[in-house]
C-alpha cells in the first residue's frame, strides 16, 4: 500500500510544466496556488534567461507595468512587466547561486521560492497576486451556493485534470489529479454516484491529501457522491500498477466527460507512450530535473475509455528466479520420489530375506528333530544341515549390512 501522502514535489512540478509546455489558456491552467513562486524549466529560452510573469488571482489576468526585481549572485536587477505581465532577465550568472524574484502588486509583496539559473536553457517564474482574497471570495460563494437547493445537472472533468505516472521498482504508481467541474451557480445533483472502476490489475488505491471528502476510494474503485458544490471539486488518488515485462496496457473508462485529456508518464530509459486518445506527445522536465513524456488529447465523452500502451518499461526479468524455483521444486519432488521408491524396494527385499530365513529355520528344526530321533541318514542330515546354516549365515549378513539395528548392546540385532 502506498503511503497516504499529498501530491509530491515531482507531481506539482510536472503539473506546472505541463501547463507551461501545452500553452494552455487561462481556464485550462492549474490552480494558481500550485505554481505561484515556482521556477519552471524552459529549455526553449536562451541560456541564462529568466522570465517572471505577474498575474492577479488567475493565470491570464496579467498585471502589466509592474516592477520586478531579481536577485542572483548578490546582485539585484529590475525589469517592468509588459502587456502579457512578463518581465525578462537575460545574461544571468548560471550555476549554484540561489536567485529570488520579487514584486509588489496592490500593496501585496510577492516573493518566489529560491531557484538556480540552469546552465542550459532558462526558467519561467509565475507570481500570483490576490490568492488569499480569491480563496476567501470562493469560500463565501460556496457557502451561499450550499444554502440553495441542488439542481439536476451534470459535471465534467475539467481542463486541469491530469493522469500522472511514476516508476517505483518494477511497478508503476499512477496518480489521478482530477477537477470535477460544476458550472452551475448552485449545487448539482447528478443522480447516481459517479463510479470510476480502476484498471484491471490496479492495487493499493488510496485517497491523497487534498482530495474531497465526497470521494471515497476502495481497493478497485473511486466513488463520488453528490450533490457537488458549484465550481471545482478536487479528486486526488493514487494506486499501483504492477507489471512483469517491458510492456503494459492500461485501460480506464470515465463516468463523466473530459474537457481535455492530458497524461504525463515519467521517462525512464527507452519508454514509449502510445494512445488512440492522445494526438500529440513530447517531453518536458520538472523543476527537480525529472523527464516526463507528456501526451495531449481532445475532449473525451462520458463513458469514453482512455487506453495507454506503454513499452520499454524498466524491469528485472523474473524468469531466472522462476526457473530456479521450478528446478528446486522439481528436485524436491524427485528426491522425495526416489526416497519413497527406494524405501519401498528396500522394504520388499528385507521381507524376502526374512521370509527365506524363516523357511530355512523351519527346515533346520525338522532336521534336528530327525537327527535326535535317529530316523534319518546321519551323513545326509549333516550335509543338509551344513548347507542350511551356510545360507542362513549369508542371509543374516545381508540383513545386518543393509538394515543395521540399534547400536550399543546389540538388542534387536538379527542373530
Amino acid at each position: 500500500m502506498m503511503a497516504r501522502l499529498g501530491v509530491g514535489r515531482w507531481a506539482l512540478g510536472v503539473i506546472a510544466a505541463v501547463a507551461i509546455a501545452s500553452g494552455a489558456q487561462a481556464q485550462e491552467m492549474p490552480d494558481p496556488s500550485l505554481i505561484h513562486g515556482r521556477a519552471i524549466p524552459a529549455p526553449e529560452l536562451a541560456n541564462g534567461t529568466v522570465t517572471v510573469r505577474v498575474v492577479r488571482e488567475a493565470i491570464g489576468n496579467n498585471a502589466p507595468e509592474q516592477q520586478v526585481s531579481l536577485t542572483v549572485g548578490g546582485r539585484t536587477r529590475t525589469a517592468t512587466t509588459d502587456a502579457q505581465g512578463r518581465a525578462e532577465f537575460t545574461n544571468l550568472p548560471v550555476g549554484g547561486t540561489d536567485a529570488i524574484a520579487e514584486v509588489t502588486v496592490d500593496g501585496e509583496k510577492l516573493v518566489s521560492q529560491p531557484f538556480r539559473v540552469p546552465t542550459s536553457g532558462g526558467l519561467r517564474v509565475i507570481l500570483v497576486a490576490g490568492i488569499a482574497k480569491a480563496a476567501e471570495r470562493k469560500k463565501q460563494e460556496e457557502a451561499a451556493a450550499a444554502a440553495e437547493p441542488p439542481t439536476k445537472g451534470i459535471v465534467i472533468f475539467g481542463g486541469n485534470s491530469r493522469v500522472l505516472m511514476q516508476f517505483n521498482n518494477d511497478a508503476l504508481d499512477v496518480y489521478y489529479i482530477l477537477e470535477i467541474v460544476n458550472s452551475a451557480r448552485a449545487r448539482v445533483d447528478f443522480g447516481a454516484p459517479l463510479v470510476i472502476e480502476l484498471p484491471p490489475g490496479a492495487n493499493g488505491a488510496t485517497a491523497l491529501e487534498g482530495s474531497s471528502k465526497l470521494a471515497t476510494v476502495s481497493e478497485d474503485r473511486i466513488t463520488i457522491t453528490g450533490p457537488l458544490p458549484s465550481g471545482t471539486t478536487m479528486l486526488q488518488t493514487a494506486f499501483r500498477m504492477p507489471y512483469d515485462d517491458g510492456n503494459l496496457t492500461i485501460t480506464q473508462k470515465w463516468p463523466a466527460a473530459f474537457q481535455q485529456m492530458i497524461v504525463g508518464v515519467q521517462k525512464v530509459g527507452s519508454l514509449q507512450v502510445a494512445s488512440p486518445q492522445l494526438n500529440e506527445t513530447n517531453e518536458v522536465r520538472t523543476e527537480s530535473g525529472d523527464l516526463f513524456v507528456l501526451g495531449n488529447g481532445p475532449a473525451l465523452p462520458a463513458g469514453g475509455t482512455l487506453t495507454l500502451n506503454l513499452s520499454g518499461l524498466p524491469y528485472h526479468s523474473k524468469t531466472p528466479r522462476r526457473v530456479a524455483l521450478a528446478l528446486a521444486g522439481g528436485l524436491l519432488v524427485l528426491g522425495a520420489w526416489l526416497a519413497f521408491s527406494g524405501r519401498n524396494r528396500l522394504d520388499e527385499s528385507r521381507q524376502v530375506l526374512i521370509a527365506r530365513r524363516d523357511t530355512l529355520l523351519g527346515q533346520l528344526a525338522q532336521i534336528e528333530s530327525k537327527r535326535r530321533s535317529g530316523t534319518a541318514d546321519a551323513e545326509a542330515v549333516a550335509k543338509r544341515r551344513t548347507r542350511i546354516l551356510g545360507e542362513l549365515e549369508q542371509i543374516y549378513g545381508e540383513l545386518d549390512e543393509a538394515y543395521p539395528g540399534p547400536q550399543g548392546g546389540g538388542e534387536g540385532v538379527a542373530a
